[in-house]
């Protein structure tokens, strides 16, 4: 298949590695942004094929990970007492609540759907006119556009009874937070090439230029990642500090300008709260004002009260590359995808459940 076979040959990724070798001369900490391209690294192997000198860590690329214990709260009450009809994608119903997750509210009775697209939960609620329907929005600015849309679509249906409970993170911020991180010891990053899909590259340049930093957007295929990480250490070495475009086979300069109009015309930027990190000034998406009617925040009023992570969960150290998911002392123990103390072990994106599940590839693997 076009775009796909192409960028996972072996003997390409073998020749971006030898380039790698001979270019790197001293030890360098890059930082992958996004989830996928963690399980990426992580499954074909490319964490033990890098040279020592060139350590990756992992960002707080999932958004599904850094939806904070109280939202996630929120969700279950609405389901299991409110009696509305929750629906969500798959990794969200997994990820542990201080007291239950939505799985465990399902089987408890509540009617929680998984779907695949926000405008279904339009459609049921259209269908089920005596029922709320509440779609749980998670998510980079990568699907906020679908997300807006459902909102948009309902008003034009007239469909009163859906709404969204929104939990949009946004990816520069977040970049920006963990690089004014104390503890942060990254010297580039690989940007996410499916935000910047939709949203474009110009909003790099401005951290590029504070922190001095190069910065490289690329795809997730092993090519893709290997190629980027020979970019970047090309710059690191020169002593340059420049954002570049892997990935321009997919993401143009000024991004989709549609899909920005329509987030633009639903959400607005607010201080967003993620879980292990903190709040992120203007790191978040929420409801217009204008559109309140759809925002299930604003309709159900719910104030649930918020509690402490588990002592023995470091996945906020984990999501601002300050320690690997193997270095977790509860890792594997106490701490698994069947039973997790944090989202990180649960999503599909999560460095946690990556480690986990291809452990068997990381023996050499530095931490």
């Amino acid at each position: 298949m076009k775009f796909m076979t192409e960028f996972r040959d072996a003997d390409v990724v073998a020749q971006y590695m030898e380039e790698i070798r001979r270019t790197v001369t001293r030890p360098w900490t890059i930082m992958e942004v996004c989830g996928g391209q963690t399980h990426s690294l992580v499954k074909n192997g490319i964490l033990q094929l890098l040279p020592e000198q060139v350590r990756m860590v992992h960002g707080p690329g999932c958004p599904v990970c850094v939806t904070p214990l109280n939202l996630i709260d929120k969700a279950v009450h609405l389901a299991l007492d409110k009696g509305v009809i929750l629906c969500s994608y798959g990794d969200m119903l997994r990820v542990p609540g201080s007291k239950m997750s939505l799985l465990e509210a399902k089987a408890a009775g509540a009617d929680v759907r998984i779907l695949y697209s926000p405008l279904e939960a339009v459609k049921i609620a259209a269908e089920t006119p005596g029922r709320e329907v509440v779609f749980f929005a998670v998510g980079f600015e990568t699907t906020a556009p679908a997300n807006a849309l459902s909102v948009l679509h309902a008003q034009r249906l007239g469909v009163k009874n859906y709404s969204i409970l929104t939990s949009h993170v946004l990816v520069p911020p977040a970049m920006e937070a963990v690089m004014n991180d104390e503890e942060a010891q990254i010297q580039a990053f690989l940007a996410a090439g499916h935000v910047c899909t939709i949203m474009g590259i110009s909003e790099y340049g401005p951290l590029v230029e504070r922190y001095k930093i190069p910065i490289v957007v690329t795809g997730f295929e092993p090519v893709d990642l290997v190629q980027g990480i020979l970019m970047t250490v090309r710059q690191l070495e020169r002593g340059e500090h420049k954002l570049e475009n892997q990935y321009s086979r997919v993401v143009r300069a000024e991004g989709n300008p549609e899909a920005i109009k329509v987030i633009r015309e639903v959400f607005e930027e607010s201080d967003r709260e993620w879980r292990g990190i903190g709040n992120i000034p203007h790191s978040g998406y929420e409801v217009r004002e204008e559109l309140a009617a759809y925002d299930a925040d604003k309709k159900f009023a719910v104030n649930i009260e918020k509690v402490p992570e588990s002592p023995e969960c470091i996945a906020g150290l984990v999501l601002k590359g300050i320690k690997k998911p193997h270095e977790c002392p509860a890792f594997g123990k106490k701490c698994t995808p069947q039973f997790p103390l944090g989202a990180p072990m649960v999503s599909s994106e999560g460095a946690c459940a990556a480690y986990y599940h291809f452990s068997q590839l990381l023996e050499n693997v530095q931490p």
